[in-house]
């Protein structure tokens, strides 16, 4: 389909977006752009009534709606009007991605729409594919008569029911689809909340699916502060709550959704390890290193921060990476050289000058950045540093930092290397660089991550892939080929075969 893109994105909205419809909220907040502290737009903030309105519409919709009763083959036409809206919508989105979250045009489009586009398309295709009745082994019992029954039977799939989804600010965009997509391809209902960084890219969703003539109460988006979130969390009308974020406030959401025994799935953070062994590619390894400091300015929870590097080629490391980080432009995320953007907030720059000080206290080697940029006077930028000799049992090299700052770490050989990339309390996920992928992949399976590639991997976001955390980086996975199943309940029907 084709729809007119003469009224910009940004002014589609009305209000938060339940029931079909814009709802008018009592106030309204800021949203700042990051690389230059101003407001440059007022989004409409939510209130724990405007949360019970969205529950109601989902929970409606979903018990009462077409939706869920829908087959797969109608869902998934039904998503693929969704997303040609988006894709007719593409430019007014990358700008808002720029925007809001301060991700440089130069990488915005690629990673931040054309990725998480593709992953849609991926869910649509699981949608058209979804067998929502499986079948059992048939059996044979002997009966208390001493007869032989053969039995059969299906296992069905259904959907769980009304879902919140809960978004962080680094990636609002792409999050968003990651979270909005299985779940309306598995029958779910949604109600989407947004980062109160980042609100614009989830109402816009709520725009195009109005646009799409999705049903009403299908995907609501409510925005607001903590009272909503919880109320998304604990309300006892929502079955399911799926969040991306920090695993501080993800324990918390847990801890809520175990009142009501909601399924919960928690994608959290990380402070993964990349190991570059004595065979490997040293420039390529150190422009990887770079450009896991860099991108998104450091704010992405998968980013590899812990560089273990062996020892023999330590300094080597060392100076490549470092001159690399000196030429990479720092500035304005709207002009297309620039490769490295904004914090999110003031906060950020504060949270990474405390870690890089507190390293210095403890023994830690400045070779990279480590403050504000002295000669930008506006704009909440960091340069990105690199803190060598940094030991495991240092606070840097343990907790997340959600900025660019990474650590180096020198290890003698593949068991010291495995020790301290497991030496974590995050699993999420890390890569191994050598010359001899048979000895990394018996590495990749001792290392407690969820994800880890070998010389780049497949060079890129493999939708087949499962995605999530061990340990304190989260529970439940998302993408993989059951992308759908974790969205569904199970119910096994048996009857006799004959």
């Amino acid at each position: 389909m084709s729809t007119s893109t003469a009224t910009p994105v940004r002014a589609r909205y009305q209000g938060l977006f339940v029931n079909g419809d814009w709802r008018a909220t009592e106030t309204a907040a800021p949203v700042l752009n990051p690389a230059t502290e101003e407001a440059f737009v007022s989004a409409p903030w939510g209130a724990v009534a405007d949360a019970d309105a969205a529950v109601s519409a989902a929970r409606r919709a979903f018990d009462e709606g077409p939706w869920s009763q829908m087959t797969p083959a109608q869902r998934s036409t039904a998503l693929c009007r969704l997303r040609d809206v988006l894709a007719d919508w593409a430019d007014d989105i990358v700008e808002l991605v720029v925007a809001e979250a301060g991700i440089p045009v130069s990488v915005a489009r690629p990673s931040q729409f054309d990725v998480p586009m593709r992953l849609f398309d991926f869910f649509i295709d699981r949608c058209a594919a979804f067998e929502a009745l499986r079948p059992l082994p048939v059996t044979t019992f002997r009966n208390r008569h001493g007869a032989i029954v053969l039995g059969a039977g299906v296992v069905q799939r259904s959907p769980r029911g009304v879902v919140s989804a809960i978004t962080p600010f680094n990636a609002p965009f792409f999050v968003n689809l990651l979270k909005v997509g299985p779940a309306l391809a598995a029958g779910c209902t949604v109600v989407l909340k947004p980062s109160d960084f980042t609100p614009l890219e989830a109402l816009v969703l709520g725009a195009a699916a109005q646009e799409a003539g999705m049903p009403p109460g299908v995907l609501n988006v409510v925005t607001g502060g903590v009272d909503v979130g919880e109320y998304l969390t604990t309300d006892p009308r929502v079955d399911m709550v799926t969040f991306t974020g920090s695993d501080a406030v993800g324990a918390k959401v847990m801890t809520q959704a175990s009142a009501t025994l909601k399924h919960v799935v928690l994608e959290l953070g990380g402070k993964s390890a990349m190991i570059v062994r004595a065979d490997a590619d040293l420039d390529l390894a150190a422009a990887r290193g770079a450009q896991e400091l860099t991108l998104f300015s450091g704010q992405g929870c998968a980013l590899w921060t812990r560089h273990l590097v062996h020892r023999s080629i330590y300094d080597g490391y060392l100076e490549r990476v470092t001159a690399m980080l000196r030429h990479l432009p720092v500035g304005d995320p709207t002009d297309r050289n620039t490769v490295v953007g904004p914090l999110i907030r003031d906060s950020a720059c504060a949270r990474a000058d405390k870690y890089v000080a507190e390293a210095l206290e403890q023994g830690a080697r400045l070779v990279a950045g480590g403050r504000r940029p002295p000669h930008m006077n506006r704009g909440f930028y960091y340069e990105t540093t690199l803190l060598a000799d940094v030991r495991s049992d240092m606070t840097v090299a343990q907790q997340e930092i959600f900025g660019p700052v990474g650590v180096a770490i020198p290890f003698d050989d593949d068991d010291e290397a495995v020790r301290i990339a497991n030496d974590s309390e995050y699993g999420l996920s890390g890569s191994i660089w050598t010359a001899d992928p048979g000895a990394a992949f018996a590495m990749a399976q001792r290392i407690q991550t969820g994800n880890i590639s070998i010389n780049g991997g497949t060079g890129g976001m493999s939708p087949w892939a499962p995605f999530g955390g061990h340990k304190r980086s989260g529970v439940g996975r998302e993408l993989g080929a059951d992308v759908l199943d974790d969205f569904t309940e199970t119910k096994a029907i048996q009857f006799h075969a004959g």
